[in-house]
């Protein structure tokens, strides 16, 4: 899809929003099931976040991940159950921003990084107004807080995978955003590229910004994020990740994928695959 496709997906071009409910939680999903002809995607899927809370969603391929990731961001309809952002359902929300699999977007499409930054103001101008020379502003500095300023004129597809995923770190702050989703941010990147995201992760922490991350990684997930969210197309464990990565629930969340090995300094994780692997030192 191409980068604005993407963009009316997720943004559904609102010019209005939901107030947000004083005192309630970030995020609260209630029995959400996602069901296809081939089978649910999702199944019974409930849990809670708070601001500024950061947390990984992990599971093997074909978890469900991306899935509830689209039905939090209002892409996707819940076939049971209820997303409440603030207090209220996620298709009125400018306040979400949705990250993609950099796979699903076309780098070809004749942009800028300037230009994608802007596209997160565009729910806060309305879809017919121009943007004046503040959002501009706007756009330069949230460029400067990502260290992408110097390459604001280049054209998307020119950037590398880590400056991709921080343009859109970028268009979220551009965004204002308070409740980011990021779909395997993480894949591809090298250690550097990886320390480059979570420092600024890091800074939207402090600035209350509530982070919900899909990777493969556990032992990243362990060792990076308040609590994490073990799925397989159920909700298998939520909490701090020396609860949730237990030798039970992984196997119940891998089975045969996974296996336990024995180790000094305690118990390795190691999922199979020939493409996606992960592991967790408990």
């Amino acid at each position: 899809m191409t980068l604005l496709e993407e963009f009316k997906k997720t943004q559904h071009w609102i010019e209005h929003h939901h107030p947000h409910s004083p005192g309630s939680p970030t995020l609260t999903t209630s029995g959400v099931s996602v069901l296809y002809a081939t089978g649910a995607a999702l199944d019974d899927v409930s849990f809670k976040l708070m601001p500024g809370e950061r947390v990984a969603v992990v599971g093997p391929n074909g978890a469900g991940k991306s899935t509830l990731l689209k039905v939090v961001a209002g892409v996707l309809t819940p076939t049971r159950g209820q997303v409440h952002v603030y207090g209220h359902e996620p298709g009125g929300h400018i306040c979400i921003a949705y990250l993609p699999q950099r796979s699903l977007v076309d780098w070809r499409f004749p942009v800028t990084v300037a230009d994608v930054v802007m596209m997160g103001r565009i729910g806060k101008l309305g879809l017919f107004h121009n943007p004046a020379g503040k959002d501009w502003k706007i756009v330069e500095q949230c460029l400067d807080t990502v260290g992408l300023a110097h390459l604001a004129k280049r054209q998307i597809g020119e950037l590398s995978g880590g400056q991709q995923q921080r343009m859109f770190i970028a268009r979220s702050l551009a965004q204002e955003a308070e409740l980011m989703l990021m779909d395997e941010p993480l894949a591809g990147l090298d250690i550097a590229s990886q320390e480059d995201i979570f420092s600024i992760l890091d800074v939207l922490r402090h600035q209350g910004v509530t982070i919900l991350l899909a990777l493969h990684d556990l032992q990243i997930a362990s060792q990076r994020f308040d609590h994490v969210m073990l799925l397989n197309r159920r909700l298998i464990g939520f909490g701090h990740p020396s609860e949730v990565f237990s030798n039970q629930n992984l196997i119940a969340a891998y089975g045969g994928h996974l296996h336990l090995v024995s180790t000094q300094e305690g118990t390795l994780a190691v999922e199979n695959g020939c493409c996606d692997q992960g592991e967790f030192h408990q």
